[in-house]
């Protein structure tokens, strides 16, 4: 052992007179001699601060955030903005072509101001805590806590979610406007109704203190907060505009211009129904809620099936055609009208109100179409109409077997019960006073919105510009360019591959 201790030892010293191996030795232990005291460092300066936080912090104070739920309601959020594109497509479809770039542009630009107004103060008066009527803090989001409520979900990753829902509402406005609504208007109503109608007036139905909330009002995904709100403004605004030039009413011997692409607008509506996935499920909030999930998506999707079928065998009844229009609005009717009471119904329930969903679509566009009210997509019967018997549905079926949702299930502690089940009028009565109040003001405000701004002179278009066609007139591009060749005195040429049309600027009033 000594011989081999004495050997090292000397193999040591003969090493180290050698001028390079003393360098390379100096140089790989200075540097992890400097490693160890930076790491040392590191941890005498971080080590102490992480541990008098952590002894300090208090469960209350730490952010619960939940990642399962967190990611549920980002995918939620996704699909409901996919519903933009859905809206695009039906309106354009359904429009005539010469209105499709207005459409599109309307569309986009509704989507980014409703961005910058809901960051701004539309989230705060609609979801933070101030009076039973308006949120009073949080603008900017600023000053909040990093999840909101006690849903276990971010702060940023909700108010991305209900972004989705606003924007949504304020598209909803522009399908009874379409064809004379100039550009200028489209910016200045977006404004009132992103940044001050919905988000003030869905406050009582979804704020934390909001007065319909205590009142006992359900709407779980928004046939009221979303649907309604959207269609009342879609009314006023209809009701300002008037009817397009050259619109015929079926009363005076004339009905609505045709659809200009019925393939768009069918895959628009198919697109919406997809979207529905996010709007519905979505509003658990929680991909904990297994049951509850499952159930609002069984539930959307029944609705939708019974409604589509309802309205195609009640067109088929009346007109003995199979008709597309009346169809992909019946089916979306049915989605506007389970969005309420989703959670709360079983499949019984949601098969029949999918089915009146579908037929008061019909019934109140018949009802437009004898007080000549010009509705070009079907906006008011779709998300108004529908909406308020969605709203009404939840006091008749709920089922009595499901309370609040929460971020791991149902409280069944307090169930919702409905007439048909047991439960007397005491839901009906509150879900009419939810439906009947926000309609109403939603209503009167935006009637003062719209007919103030056609008073500015900026909510319809000339009539030079709305016989020239909106896509040209207001945004110099035609969705169809190599459709319509020339607008001179003989009328409006257009080429459809097959055969050339010429018709009067006057008829073109009436359509293509």
């Amino acid at each position: 052992m000594l011989k081999l201790l004495s050997a090292a030892w000397d193999r040591i010293r003969t090493n180290m007179r050698d001028p390079l191996i003393r360098r390379n030795v100096a140089f790989f232990m200075g540097g992890k001699l400097l490693g160890l005291a930076l790491v040392l460092t590191i941890m005498w300066v971080i080590l102490p601060t992480v541990v008098h936080a952590g002894t300090k912090a208090t469960p209350a104070e730490m952010p619960q955030i939940n990642a399962i739920n967190t990611v549920w309601t980002l995918i939620a959020a996704f699909l409901v903005f996919c519903m933009q594109v859905g809206f695009v497509m039906l309106e354009a479809g359904f429009a005539r072509s010469r209105e499709s770039v207005n459409i599109l542009v309307e569309g986009i630009a509704d989507t980014c101001i409703c961005g910058i107004l809901f960051w701004a103060w539309g989230f705060a008066f609609m979801f933070e805590p101030g009076t039973p009527f308006i949120g009073t803090q949080g603008f900017f989001l600023m000053g909040l806590p990093s999840t909101y409520l006690g849903t276990g979900v971010p702060l940023l990753a909700f108010w991305l979610f209900q972004y989705a829902f606003a924007d949504t509402a304020s598209t909803i406005t522009s399908g009874a406007m379409i064809g004379r609504c100039g550009f200028w208007g489209d910016i200045l109503y977006s404004i009132g109704v992103t940044g001050f109608i919905y988000p003030i007036i869905g406050h009582w139905s979804w704020g934390p203190d909001g007065w319909l909330a205590a009142l006992g009002f359900h709407d779980f995904a928004g046939s009221t907060v979303v649907h309604s709100i959207g269609g009342a403004i879609s009314l006023a605004g209809a009701l300002a505009l008037g009817p397009r030039l050259g619109r015929i009413f079926k009363r005076d011997g004339g009905g609505p211009p045709p659809a200009h692409d019925l393939v768009i607008g069918a895959v628009g509506g198919l697109i919406l129904w997809f979207g529905w996935y996010g709007f519905n499920p979505g509003s658990t909030l929680s991909a904990l809620d297994t049951l509850g999930i499952g159930r609002v998506s069984f539930n959307t999707t029944l609705a939708a099936c019974s409604a589509g079928l309802a309205a195609l065998f009640y067109g088929y009844a009346r007109t003995k055609k199979w008709d597309l229009g009346l169809t992909v609005n019946g089916f979306l009717g049915g989605l506007v009208a389970i969005t309420c009471p989703c959670y709360w119904v079983d499949p019984i329930g949601a098969f029949f109100i999918g089915i009146v969903g579908g037929l008061v679509v019909i019934w109140a566009a018949d009802v437009l179409e004898y007080l000549r009210i010009d509705d070009p997509i079907g906006a008011v019967p779709v998300h108004l109409v529908a909406g308020i018997w969605g709203t009404l549905s939840l006091g008749l079926f709920a089922s009595g077997a499901y309370g609040a949702p929460t971020p791991t299930g149902a409280d069944t502690s307090s169930v919702v019960t409905g007439l048909f089940y047991g439960g007397g009028v005491t839901q009906l009565l509150k879900q009419l006073a939810g439906s009947a109040s926000t309609v109403a003001a939603t209503l009167a405000v935006s009637l003062i919105l719209m007919f103030a701004l056609k008073y500015a002179g900026v909510l319809r278009v000339s009539k030079e510009g709305e016989l020239e066609g909106l896509d040209l007139h207001e945004h110099g591009a035609s969705a169809y360019p190599e459709y319509a060749l020339a607008v001179g005195d003989a009328g409006l040429v257009s080429l459809d591959g097959h055969e050339t049309v010429v018709e009067s600027a006057e008829s073109a009033a009436a359509g293509d």
